[in-house]
């Protein structure tokens, strides 16, 4: 399990530093990520834009600790996250993070209250149901708990995946084209959604889009070009 990490003071929740991040294929060595620094701070958030294949989404999961940069350091409230092996990093991952992702990742064979419910199970929490049902309720599917989701609207499974993120009460939320699957409409109510949950849990907020409106929402935006920020 990991270590309690060592007091950050600087305000900053998420620090990244000189991270690279390098793949081999028929052609060579081909670079996805070069030396990007950047600090998140607590309650903040951010959009992160840029083309497709820019490095966005790779960028999101390493400072996850789902992908592990070739050079380079990414620390979550202080700790060090690839001095931790896969397991404590899956656990740190458990209790400080929550993920939304545009194909929703919820489990077919368990109900909305059950997915929801999962990772405070995983938790240990003894009130795992009483807290999954309120959360649901917060969304706007307290009528729905019974529902599997290939009952639900695309809508409907994206609010039940911001339920699960959200129930864990997360340091960081990370969230990759959230919007992608869905239509405009929908898409709107559902990013305001995880706006008005982000305020109200004090969560720092990191979201990969192509949507400029939605950039536009957050206290800053960093672009990448190239596998580099440039803004």
């Amino acid at each position: 399990m990991p270590t309690d990490p060592p007091a950050d003071c600087s305000g900053n929740l998420v620090e990244v530093e000189r991270v690279c991040k390098s793949v081999s294929d028929s052609s060579g060595l081909l670079q996805i990520l070069q030396d990007i620094d950047l600090r998140l701070g607590v309650r903040e958030s951010a959009a992160i834009v840029g083309t497709s294949g820019s490095g966005k989404s790779t960028l999101l999961s390493i400072i996850a600790g789902l992908d592990t940069p070739t050079r380079g350091t990414v620390r979550l409230e202080g700790q060090d996250l690839f001095a931790l092996n896969e397991d404590e990093r899956a656990a740190l991952r458990a209790q400080k993070i929550g993920f939304v992702f545009q194909s929703f990742q919820l489990l077919g064979k368990l109900t909305a209250l059950e997915n929801v419910m999962l990772p405070l199970e995983l938790a240990g929490r003894r009130d795992a149901r009483h807290a999954a049902a309120e959360m649901l309720a917060r969304v706007g599917l307290g009528q729905r708990l019974g529902h599997y989701p290939k009952v639900l609207s695309g809508g409907e499974q994206q609010r039940v995946a911001l339920a699960r993120a959200f129930v864990v009460e997360p340091a960081l939320l990370l969230a990759d084209e959230p919007t992608g699957s869905l239509d405009i409409a929908t898409g709107e109510q559902v990013m305001q959604l995880m706006f008005d949950l982000n305020r109200e849990r004090g969560t720092t907020l990191v979201l990969v889009t192509h949507d400029r409106a939605i950039a536009a929402r957050c206290e800053r935006r960093i672009t990448i070009e190239a596998g580099r920020v440039v803004a």
